[in-house]
């Protein structure tokens, strides 16, 4: 978002106008704001709109996008995925090759069974509602999932339009499970789950060990990806 940091605030108030092809536009003094790459910024739901509205409005002097997440996604779906979205799906794709549910601890039996509890579920819901099945193996070594599931879940992904190809795309990045996302997705479960269960074993060895300022800092900015990845695809729906 180079174009965006650093820009001095022009504006008075931000607002949402009525683009082409049923678009909501995000516009600032009555003039439509533009992504990075210079397309106009807006999205297929005026509740979307209006809340990157809001990011816009709540900026200070300068523009600082770090502040402005909804409207990052936006702009990245807009200016990314829309020319690219074969690359996009094939990236999304390799983090189910690697998907986290299905490495599992060799020990303590007690993380195996907290594992088990906690990530079978998703992977029996996935199997039920895609058709798909994933292999699981404990331990480290890569394993091959099966090429049929890969398909499918291609599939699945190129339903999705960009905006929720992106909302998906960055909850399974920064959780390392599209499994995971997809369930968020289809509100199985929220993103307060979604996160616990993310740094599930991380969290079981901070209890045994002890917690470092480090991983407790990589965990806040995790819990909140997936939380402004739920909001954003929530408010696609409204």
């Amino acid at each position: 978002m180079g174009k965006w940091s650093g820009v001095k605030r022009f504006h008075k108030k931000a607002g949402v106008i009525k683009g082409l092809n049923g678009l909501f536009l995000v516009a600032l003094d009555n003039t439509p704001a533009k992504t990075p790459s210079g397309a106009d910024l807006g999205s297929p739901s005026r509740a979307l709109a209006k809340a990157m509205a809001d990011e816009w409005d709540a900026q200070t002097e300068t523009i600082d996008p770090n502040t402005m997440p909804l409207c990052k996604l936006s702009a990245t779906a807009i200016d990314r995925i829309r020319n690219n979205r074969d690359d996009v799906i094939g990236i999304t794709l390799k983090i189910v090759e690697t998907d986290l549910l299905c490495y599992r601890a060799e020990e303590p039996e007690e993380l195996v069974s907290i594992q088990h509890a906690s990530w079978q579920p998703e992977l029996d819901w996935a199997k039920q509602e895609f058709k798909i099945s994933l292999n699981v193996t404990a331990g480290i070594l890569p394993i091959i999932q099966p090429e049929a599931s890969l398909v499918i879940l291609r599939e699945v992904l190129m339903t999705l339009n960009d905006y929720m190809l992106m909302g998906v795309t960055n909850a399974a990045a920064v959780s390392g499970s599209l499994i995971l996302s997809l369930s968020m997705f289809n509100r199985r479960i929220d993103a307060e789950a979604m996160f616990e269960k993310s740094v599930l074993e991380e969290r079981f060895q901070m209890d045994k060990w002890g917690s470092d300022e480090e991983t407790i800092k990589r965990h806040k900015m995790i819990q909140s990806d997936i939380k402004i990845s739920e909001q954003f695809l929530n408010l696609l729906e409204k």
